[in-house]
Formats: structure tokens, C-alpha cells, sequence
């Protein structure tokens, strides 16, 4: 883990999706973080200690679904599939496939395995096998002001963890995607799906792959955006997101599924779709929501002296 001192930053971005808005000063105490994601191999230790079973790894309950097919109700995670071809980009079932016995040990489904990828991060994890973990480790989740903070690296105004430019000089900084998603992955950075933690450059806190690779949990319920302004003459201390029935998909009234904020982008972030390989970058994940781009970090905190 990595201390982090704390201290007061400005949080959010005014030029890149709406939920980033607006910049807003915040304070965070002091605290430690995982340096990278938790990795397959971390997580094979915590399941062979413990014996748990991930959210993938259990059929879901119809009744907890109004209007589920019974061919739906099976244990599996969404897995990313590429098209052969140029397709609807409003439409992400056109890459995005429900598969049947996905999990963390087979993430392309029956048949694949984590097999060389011990120092992957793990992914097919739900919200509550991330909160597990860390329970047993010791740690907790982090806030999303707490992971926005580690991520920026000491950077105050700088939209990526590195500066302003986002392949300076053409050198890859983070594992994100190269060409026009969905179907053209040039691959630049080397990888096609999740790289080894470490693979690229830490940020000013000596933290790596905070930027792309996988999507990562925070413990903050989502909301679309803070009434709190850089201008206010008040500085929240430690500040926390919604509640959980503020983080409901609103084109969703019959599913009231609550919604985590999820930080940092992916690998299948891209240029001409998902611009959010940036610290300020969020989106809302619900909580038995599982895929192939998402993994998390923990942090400790520490008690007041």
C-alpha cells in the first residue's frame, strides 16, 4: 500500500461529461491504498482462506427480477465481444454478451481460464464480492473523493493522471483502447483485453494503473452530480456520495437496483466512445451488475492521532 498524505483538491471537470460537474474543492484525510488493483492471484488467496463464492457464480433469483426469462436465470457475467464490423454505438449489446458460467476463473467463459494471469486484475466481481475481500484483507473500498485524489498523483487542474495530453510524444500511458471501438482494436498499448498491474508508468503517489485497464468499485453510492462548487466558501471534509435510492436508474422504475460509483475507465475506453481513462471520469455500475472490464483496489484508513 501507498501513504497518501491528506489535504484539500479540486474535484471534477468541466469539459468532458456532465456527471463530472462541477469542479469542486474537497478535503480527505490521510489514508493508504492498494498500489494496483487486486489481482487474480490475490483474490485466489482470499477464496481459497475463505470458500466464498462470487455474485457470477450464483444463478439469480427470478423473483428478485419481475419479467426475467427463465433461460436469463443462470450463473454467468457479461463478457465483452467485439463485432467484425462498424456497428450501432447505441446499442452496446452489439459488444456486450451475457455469458452463461463467466466468472473470475473462466472470464471468457467455459472453457478460458486465468491460467499466466495471476498478475491480471480479477474481474467479474459485484460490488459485495469487492466489499468481501476487502473485509478479509483488513481494508474497505475507497470513497470516490479518496480514489479521484490518489488517482490525480498531485496534479491539481490536469484532466489525465500524467498531464494534459493523453499519448505525449505517442507513448501509451495507461491500457486503454487504440482505434475505433467497438470493432478496431489497434492495440498500441500492447493489449487486447486486461494487462499485468504495473505494466505502464505510476502516477505521482507511485500508484499504477489508476487510468484504464479495469474499471475500479468505490464504496459511494452514485449520484449525477455535487451542489458543491470550487467557489463555496465551505471545504466538505471526507465527502460521500448519494444515497442508495438517489443512485436508481431512472429508465429503470421496476428494477430499483442501487448504483456504485466506478472510477478510472477501462481498457475499452476510446477516443471516439468513453473518454473517461481520467481521474475526474465516473460512471454508475449497479451493485449485482458483473463484466469482464471491471476490478477494484481497497484502502486503509487512519485513525485520528
Amino acid at each position: 500500500m501507498v501513504h497518501i498524505p491528506g489535504g484539500i483538491f479540486c474535484m471534477g471537470s468541466e469539459r468532458f461529461y456532465p456527471e463530472e460537474r462541477p469542479i469542486r474543492k474537497v478535503k480527505v484525510d490521510s489514508f493508504l491504498i492498494d498500489v494496483a488493483p487486486v489481482t487474480n492471484a490475490r483474490f485466489a488467496a482470499f477464496v481459497a482462506a475463505t470458500g466464498y463464492q462470487t455474485f457470477a457464480e450464483r444463478a439469480p433469483d427470478p423473483a428478485d427480477y419481475p419479467g426475467m426469462l427463465p433461460e436469463m436465470a443462470v450463473a454467468g457475467s457479461l463478457v465483452f465481444v467485439p463485432p467484425a464490423k462498424a456497428v450501432d454505438m447505441g446499442n452496446v449489446a452489439q459488444w456486450w454478451r451475457l455469458q452463461p458460467g463467466a466468472w473470475w476463473r473462466e472470464p471468457l467463459g467455459p472453457g478460458s481460464s486465468v491460467a499466466g494471469l495471476d498478475d491480471h486484475p480479477v474481474v467479474h466481481v459485484a460490488y459485495e464480492d469487492a466489499e468481501a475481500y476487502a473485509a478479509w484483507a483488513g481494508k474497505a473500498l475507497p470513497t470516490e473523493a479518496e480514489w479521484e485524489y490518489a488517482a490525480r498523483g498531485g496534479l491539481e487542474f490536469s484532466e489525465f493522471a500524467w498531464g494534459d495530453s493523453l499519448a505525449p510524444e505517442g507513448r501509451m500511458l495507461a491500457n486503454y483502447w487504440q482505434g475505433r471501438f467497438p470493432w478496431e482494436n489497434l492495440m498500441h498499448d500492447g493489449w487486447e483485453r486486461t494487462s499485468p498491474v504495473g505494466s505502464f508508468p505510476a502516477n505521482g503517489h507511485g500508484l499504477f494503473d489508476m487510468i484504464g485497464n479495469v474499471w475500479e468499485w468505490t464504496a459511494d453510492w452514485f449520484r449525477l452530480s455535487s451542489a458543491q462548487s470550487a467557489a463555496s466558501c465551505c471545504v466538505p471534509s471526507n465527502p460521500r456520495g448519494g444515497s442508495e435510492a438517489e443512485s436508481y436508474d431512472p429508465s429503470m422504475p421496476d428494477m430499483p437496483v442501487g448504483r456504485k460509483v466506478l472510477k478510472g475507465g477501462s481498457h475499452l475506453c476510446a477516443p471516439n466512445y468513453c473518454q473517461r481513462y481520467r481521474p475526474a471520469a465516473r460512471i454508475p455500475q449497479p451493485i449485482d451488475t458483473t463484466t469482464s472490464h471491471v476490478g477494484f483496489r481497497c484502502v486503509q484508513r487512519i485513525p485520528p492521532a
